[in-house]
């Protein structure tokens, strides 16, 4: 596999040194970068064009503060990138035909563009991340308007499977939930009403992607566009349909995103699943509540029958099985090894959730080659550290010596000498 790097705001950090850190990715087997977003510490990485939204009858954002020394050595750190032979995207830059277009004039070494979640419907039953799955959330009517669905249809669906998802029994449970799709129909008994909200979600999301397209397509020279959409077991309920995917994104990028806590992480989505499943079903049991998750979503966990099982950490078979089947899922779903990179992150900013270590990056590095995947991007939380480096650059290139002589060291540890106070050892023989 090769890696990717996504390098986010502030830049300046970045910026300091990138000629001795991207060296040092180069040989570990770095070969992409992703930027974004696109803002410095208090001023803006370009100055936008006002004639290039007026064309596309869009109203120009406000002219930014600028700082032109900045801007120059952002630029050569992208040409350096580009120069590399790396592919750069941008990431968050948003989606109008007029911002792209700037963006596409002011950074030439950019070959493409990411959306976060593009088209995502909420997932979290629980209200977490400004927002829960049984509502319809502020400016989603004219989303459902734009793709014709019956808004008295969605909202009567929303409350049907509230209603029964308030009504779940022990014996029930256990009797349907592990009995396939016709069994979880009845157990949760979806009416017209809720497949009628359930379709209008994945329609909505579908033309989310279409616009994208459409946008993407409109600018004057090759640029790709990218999606990042959750892991394939949860695709169903946001309506990000690997499959149709493929057809409007140059690049799928599945969220390998397992921590606990926080918030996209699968263990913290699972867990708050069971607790509300639990709260409002006071009979079930967290083993009762993991199989209605299992049920709904596909997912089991390996080793896991109680809520705090999850504190004690991954066992292997979650990676062996469940990442692994994740991995495979996606690949399958998109078609073509090529469009697929898996953005990788272990779970702290801005995520917020528990910190996965070195092992856990490494169990699901491996899980996904084994699938078949080619690529992957990390997100380092701000900056990645000694361990996650050297697994990395052993999986992807040369593997990273931990020599406090060398001119690059990852950011996150402190150098083998650091804590000598100043003094040098004398020279070996």
């Amino acid at each position: 596999m090769n890696c990717w790097i996504f390098a986010h705001n502030p830049f300046e950090y970045w910026m300091e040194g990138f000629k001795e850190r991207f060296d040092a990715w180069h040989d570990g087997g770095v070969r992409g970068l992703v930027v974004g977003r696109m803002q410095f510490d208090g001023a803006a990485c370009w100055t936008p064009d006002p004639r290039v939204y007026e064309r596309f009858g869009e109203s120009p954002p406000d002219a930014p503060a600028v700082d032109a020394e900045k801007e120059r050595l952002f630029h050569a750190m992208l040409d350096d990138a580009a120069g590399r032979g790396w592919p750069v995207f941008i990431f968050g830059a948003g989606t109008s035909k007029g911002s792209l277009q700037d963006l596409a004039n002011a950074f030439p070494q950019v070959s493409g563009f990411i959306i976060d979640g593009p088209g995502e419907n909420h997932y979290e039953l629980e209200f977490h991340h400004g927002g829960e799955l049984l509502e319809v959330r502020p400016g989603e009517e004219a989303r459902f308007n734009e793709v014709g669905a019956d808004l008295d249809r969605v909202h009567r669906g929303i409350a049907s499977m509230r209603r029964r998802l308030h009504e779940l029994t022990p014996d029930r449970v256990r009797y349907m939930a592990p009995a396939g799709t016709l069994a979880g129909l009845a157990l949760f008994d979806i009416d017209e009403d809720t497949l009628h909200w359930l379709r209008a979600r994945r329609q909505s999301s579908r033309l989310s992607w279409a616009h994208a397209r459409d946008n993407i397509d409109a600018v004057d020279r090759k640029v790709e566009l990218g999606g990042i959409p959750r892991t394939a077991a949860f695709s169903s309920l946001t309506g990000q349909d690997y499959q149709q995917m493929a057809s409007y994104f140059d690049i799928v990028f599945p969220k390998h995103y397992y921590w606990h806590r926080g918030f996209d992480g699968l263990y913290g989505t699972v867990a708050r699943w069971v607790q509300r499943l639990c709260r409002w079903n006071p009979s079930l049991s967290e083993s009762d509540a993991f199989l209605v998750v299992r049920s709904l979503f596909g997912i089991d966990l390996p080793r896991v029958d109680d809520l705090l099982d999850m504190e004690l950490g991954f066992p292997q078979e979650f990676f062996d099985e469940l990442v692994f089947a994740e991995s495979e899922r996606a690949l399958a779903a998109v078609g073509d090894p090529d469009k697929v990179i898996f953005w990788v992150s272990t779970g702290r900013s801005p995520h917020a959730g528990d910190s996965m270590g070195a092992r856990d990056l490494h169990g699901i590095l491996a899980a996904s080659e084994r699938a078949g995947a080619r690529r992957f991007l990390f997100h380092p939380d701000p900056e990645m550290g000694a361990p996650e480096w050297r697994v990395i650059s052993n999986m992807c290139g040369r593997l990273w010596q931990e020599d406090p002589s060398s001119v690059f060291w990852p950011g996150d540890s402190a150098r083998g000498d650091a804590y000598s106070g100043g003094r040098k050892p004398a020279e070996e023989d």
